[in-house]
Order: C-alpha cells, then structure tokens, then sequence
C-alpha cells in the first residue's frame, strides 16, 4: 500500500528521536519510545492544523502527555536513581557487542512500530474524517491507561523507598502483578478504539492492527522479563511464592499467573 507523505515524516522523526540507542543500546527501546511518540503526537498537531477537530486534538495531546511522562519517568530512572542502576546491573545487556547492522535493524524496527501504533488517529486525520463518539470513548480509554501506569509506577517507587528489598504488592499490584504493563496495553487499546469510524481502508486497518499486535507482543515480552528476573531475586520467598500463585501476572481476572515457559515471547 502506498503511504501518504506525512506518515514518512512522522516514520522519520521516530527514526530521529530513537536514534539515541546507538548511544546506549537498551534506549531504543525506553527513551527513544516514550520521547518518539510524544514527538508524533507533536507533529500531527502541526502538520493537521487546518484537519483539526476537537477529538483529534485531544487524542494527539494524549500522546505527548503520554509520551513525556514515560520519557521522563524512564529518564529520571536511568539517570537519578543509583538504586535502580544498582538493581539492574547486569541485567541490561549494554550493546557494546552487537554488531552495527544489527543495531541499525532494531532501530527501522522501533521506529516503524512506533509508527505504525498512532496510526489510528493518524488516518483519523489524513482521512478528514473528524471526530465521533469513538474518538472521544478512544481517548477517554487512553486517559484511562495512562493514568493507571503513572499511578502504578508512583505506587512501586513509594514502595520500593519503604522497602527496597521486597516485591511490591499493595494497591494496583494487589490486583495484577504488572499494571504499569496493563495501563500501556490499555492506552494503546483505546488508540485502536479511537480509529473506528475514521474512514480507514482494510489496508490502513491492517497496519494499525500490526502496530497494536507489536506493543502487545512487547508488554508480555516486558512481563516475562520481569518474571524471571523477581523469580530470581524473590523466588525463595514464602510470601512471594503465595503472591504470584494468587495475584494474575498481567491480566486482571484473567487466571494466567505466568509467562516465564513462554520463550516465544522475546523482544
């Protein structure tokens, strides 16, 4: 299919902003996605200006207010806390021996997916297709989302100052043992919502649906990761034990309590 020109300019500004990972290699992946997708959010608002509505507007300020807040958040982790980097030592692969072509690979592929995710709204706007009450319940799930992982990563860094050597699991956590994930899946979902009714042709749908299939893939990815690294750190834990036996790993009352066996889920 053939892509409208703005859909490369928003591809090349993802390319531009995660193009910090050839510093640090994990940054593809953290830095250069929330700050990537806040800088999408920012150029639809200027390239659409005249295709503006008042959905589209709210949809495309949802991600830079998303896209910052992660940026930020991941930022402000990767440089202020000496804990974390403690923590994570060793367990965040440095880069240093991958191969260029390799780095160059992941880097078109985080940029496209990071495209391909805001397309939704994208073609809500290259389509003139204003705004309905789905880009309204779209952006009212993506509020949603992204307020409940900036809750969830408030709620663990209040904890983790308590009691730095324990797992969390007071308030969200009590509900899923990863909410931060849950919110990110939830944001993005309201962003598929926000699509209907935009006019989208199967081929534009496909797209949209590759890009929310990615970010789903690389939450549970995320979550198995997590897993095996608490199993590692807590996994003698009697209270740990009974915690991630009772508590669902990613899905609230969905009875899936791991993913760790799952070795098809690597990002």
């Amino acid at each position: 299919m053939v892509f409208p020109v703005y859909f490369w300019v928003l591809f090349a500004a993802a390319l531009l902003v995660s193009s910090i990972g050839f510093k640090n290699y994990v940054w593809f992946i953290s830095l250069g996605y929330g700050f990537s997708i806040a800088a999408e959010g920012l150029l639809m608002l200027c390239l659409y200006g005249q295709n503006l509505s008042l959905g589209t507007v709210i949809c495309s300020v949802l991600f830079i207010l998303y896209g910052c807040r992660l940026g930020g958040y991941l930022a402000f982790r990767e440089f202020g806390s000496n804990s974390y980097k403690k923590n994570m030592k060793g367990e965040i692969k440095d880069g240093k021996t991958v191969p260029f072509g390799v780095k160059v690979a992941i880097w078109v592929t985080c940029a496209a997916l990071y495209v391909t995710q805001i397309l939704p709204v994208f073609y809500r706007l290259h389509n003139g297709a204003g705004t309905n009450v789905w880009t309204y319940v779209g952006a009212a799930v993506m509020l949603l989302g992204v307020s409940l992982e900036s809750a969830a990563d408030i709620q663990k860094n209040n904890a983790k100052k308590v009691n730095p050597k324990r797992f969390v699991d007071t308030g969200l956590y009590r509900i899923v043992r990863c909410p931060n994930y849950l919110g990110e899946m939830i944001f993005w979902t309201g962003v598929m919502l926000s699509g209907i009714g935009a006019g989208m042709s199967v081929g534009q749908w496909i797209m949209a649906a590759i890009g929310y299939a990615g970010i789903i893939f690389v939450m549970f990815s995320g979550a198995r990761r997590l897993e095996i690294r608490q199993n590692k750190n807590y996994g003698k834990d009697p209270e740990y034990q009974k915690y991630v036996k009772s508590v669902p790993i990613l899905l609230p009352f969905v009875p899936l309590y791991s993913v760790e066996k799952y070795k098809w889920l690597v990002a």
